[in-house]
């Protein structure tokens, strides 16, 4: 199982202690975290194994909605900040639209992910 991991810069932290508190969990031999570029460094520098795509503005969002297009991501955790400005929102679009139309089941914020991680 492919989890890809995504957060607004407002919610890295959010995701970062996230993560680390589910731990056991995404470092099981059968789940394999991908993130956005500078998501995935913070993650990195917690200690967590994570493949690193581009950052969002340059490109990770993408990268990742096209892997969950080719059938390569099970799931996404996208915590975003519904109140911040961000450069790329067509691109956030873009890959929400695409977990509907190929139904990925998408959290876009930690009570959400909560749910999910119950599932794993």
């Amino acid at each position: 199982m492919t989890i890809a991991i995504i957060a607004h810069d407002g919610k890295k932290a959010e995701m970062v202690a996230f993560i680390k508190d589910h731990a056991p969990l995404f470092q099981q031999k059968n789940i394999d975290l991908i993130a956005t570029g500078t998501t995935g460094s913070h993650l990195e520098r917690a200690g967590l194994e994570v493949k690193r795509m581009e950052s969002g503005p340059m490109g990770g969002d993408a990268q990742i909605a096209s892997r969950l297009v080719e059938g390569k991501v099970d799931m996404v955790i996208f915590f975003r900040d519904p109140l911040g400005k961000h450069p790329h929102e067509v691109d956030v679009n873009m890959l929400m639209r695409l977990c509907d139309v190929h139904n990925i089941p998408l959290a876009t914020n930690q009570a959400a992910a909560m749910r999910f991680v119950k599932t794993l």
